[in-house]
C-alpha cells in the first residue's frame, strides 16, 4: 500500500509499505476514507528528528473497518469510524477517568510500529477502545466535520473545558490556525460571554467570527496586550486559550488573562521554559493548565451536533490533496496558503 513518510526537514514522501494486517485478537484494519495534514505535523517537517528509516505520518483520520480481530466486539466490517489521535484500551483507570492520552497500554500513531493516518490503510490496536462508529456512508458530506473530532475540534474543546469557559467567562483565543478557531467555537458552545480571537488572517478571522468570536484583535505583543485590555475594560479575560505554542504567544497570554484567571495551553510548546513568576503568577492568582487532549473523551459529547448540522467545524478544511498530492499539501501549510488540507484516496 501507500504511506506517507517525512524523512527530514521539508522532505515528506509517499512510498510503499507492506499492507497491515491482523496482529492481535484486539486489532481492527482500517481502509482510510479521510484524512488531514495537522498543524503539529509541521514541526517535524520544519526540522525535528527524524528516524534515520523515515517517519510514518499522520494521526487524524476516519476510515471503513476492513478486518478485526477475534475479540472485537464494538465495532464489525463495513463500519465507518472515527479514530482518535491516541489508540487506547478505554479500560485502564486514566481512560476511565477520561484522559486516554495517557492511557497505560495505549500510544499514538506512527510510532512502535504502528503506522500513521496519512496512508491507504493502518492497524488500529485495541480497537473497541479506540474506535467510535458513525452512523454515515463512506461518501457522507459530513466527513470533514466527523474527521475534527479525531483531534484538532477535540483540542478546541479541551483548551476551553479545561480553562473552564461558561456564560459568566469572558475569553482570549491566541491563534487563528485550526485549533485556535475550533476554541473559539467550543467557547461559544460553552456559552462564553465574550470571546476575543487574535489573528491576523482575514480569511480565518471571518470563520472565526462564523464561529463565535465577538472581537479580533490583529495586532500582537505588547500592542495586542494593551488592545484585549482596552476591549476589557482593563482587566484582561478571565480564560486565554494558547493555540499557538510559541514562547510569543505565551508571554501575549500572561499579559493578557485576568486577576484569578486560567491560561489553557493547546497548542504543542516549542520552548522549554514557561516562567511562572511570583508577580506573574501567585500573586493574582493565575492558573495554568491545557495539554495533549483526550479526543476520545470528547467525541460522543461533541458528534450528535454534528451529524445534526447544528455546528460545522469542517469548514476548517480549506484545501484538498490526494494521498499521491500530501507534499503539496504541507509545503502548503507551511507556507501558510492553507488553514488546513484535506487529503482523499
Amino acid at each position: 500500500m501507500r504511506a506517507t513518510y517525512l524523512y527530514g526537514a521539508g522532505d515528506v514522501r509517499v512510498i510503499d509499505v507492506p499492507d497491515p494486517v491482523i496482529q492481535q485478537p484486539t486489532d481492527a484494519v482500517l481502509r482510510v476514507i479521510r484524512s488531514c495534514v495537522c498543524g503539529s505535523d509541521l514541526h517535524p517537517y520544519h526540522g525535528a528528528p527524524v528516524p534515520p528509516g523515515g517517519k510514518p505520518m499522520g494521526h487524524e483520520f476516519i476510515g471503513v473497518v476492513e478486518e478485526i480481530g477475534s475479540e472485537v466486539a464494538t465495532v464489525k466490517r463495513g463500519d465507518v469510524v472515527i479514530t482518535p489521535f491516541a489508540w487506547s484500551d478505554g479500560t485502564c483507570d486514566f481512560c476511565r477517568e477520561g484522559l486516554q492520552t495517557s492511557c497505560r497500554h495505549g500510544g499514538f500513531w506512527g510510532s512502535n510500529g504502528i503506522g500513521g493516518g496519512q496512508a491507504e490503510a493502518v492497524r488500529v490496536p485495541l480497537a473497541d477502545g479506540t474506535l467510535v462508529k458513525v452512523p454515515v456512508g463512506e461518501d457522507s458530506e459530513l466527513l470533514p466535520s466527523l474527521l475534527t473530532l479525531s483531534d484538532v475540534y477535540g483540542t478546541g474543546y479541551h483548551a476551553a473545558v479545561k480553562g473552564g469557559v461558561s456564560e459568566r467567562t469572558a475569553v482570549t483565543v491566541i491563534g487563528d490556525g485550526a485549533v485556535g478557531l475550533l476554541a473559539v467555537l467550543s467557547a461559544k458552545q460553552l456559552g462564553a460571554s465574550r470571546i476575543v480571537l487574535m489573528g491576523r488572517h482575514k480569511e480565518r478571522t471571518e470563520l472565526g467570527v462564523e464561529f463565535g468570536a465577538t472581537d479580533v484583535v490583529a495586532e500582537r505583543g505588547d500592542e495586542g496586550v494593551a488592545k484585549v485590555r482596552e476591549l476589557t475594560g482593563g482587566d484582561g479575560t478571565h480564560v486565554v486559550i494558547d493555540a499557538v505554542g510559541f514562547r510569543e504567544a505565551y508571554d501575549q497570554a500572561l499579559g493578557i488573562v485576568r486577576p484569578g484567571g486560567v491560561i489553557s495551553r493547546v497548542g504543542v510548546p516549542q520552548y522549554a521554559d514557561a516562567p511562572a513568576s511570583f508577580a506573574g503568577f501567585f500573586v493574582p492568582n493565575i492558573t495554568l493548565t491545557g495539554g495533549a487532549a483526550p479526543a476520545r473523551a470528547y467525541i460522543e459529547r461533541l458528534l450528535p451536533d454534528v451529524l445534526a448540522g447544528k455546528v460545522a467545524p469542517g469548514k476548517v478544511f480549506d484545501k484538498t490533496v490526494t494521498l499521491e498530492d500530501i507534499p503539496a499539501g504541507y509545503r502548503a501549510m507551511h507556507e501558510r496558503t492553507a488553514l488546513k488540507v484535506l487529503v482523499r484516496p
